[in-house]
């Protein structure tokens, strides 16, 4: 299950886990019904809430060179009453 592939933990993702909101980086094909499943056999809770975005990529030079880094789809996790997921 390569569904989930980061728990995304910055300072300002730390302040909605008092909401019981956890931000994940996801695989770009993955949708909500798979991102709970995930999660919930991850880190053995109960997700209430799964809302996905896609983060656009964005173009980047390198020298005379043109690029672009890629697209990232993330979620937005939110937990049922009384869950948590633990610092590792």
């Amino acid at each position: 299950m390569d569904i989930i592939k980061a728990l995304i933990r910055t300072e300002k993702t730390t302040l909605h886990e008092p909401q019981r909101k956890y931000l994940f980086m996801v695989r770009n094909s993955s949708n909500k019904i798979q991102i709970k499943q995930a999660v919930e056999q991850i880190y053995k809770v109960k997700v209430e809430d799964v809302n996905t975005f896609i983060s656009r990529g964005k173009l980047k030079r390198v020298r005379h060179q043109l690029g672009k880094t890629p697209d990232t789809k993330k979620a937005i996790v939110t937990l049922k009453e009384g869950q948590k997921i633990e610092a590792v």
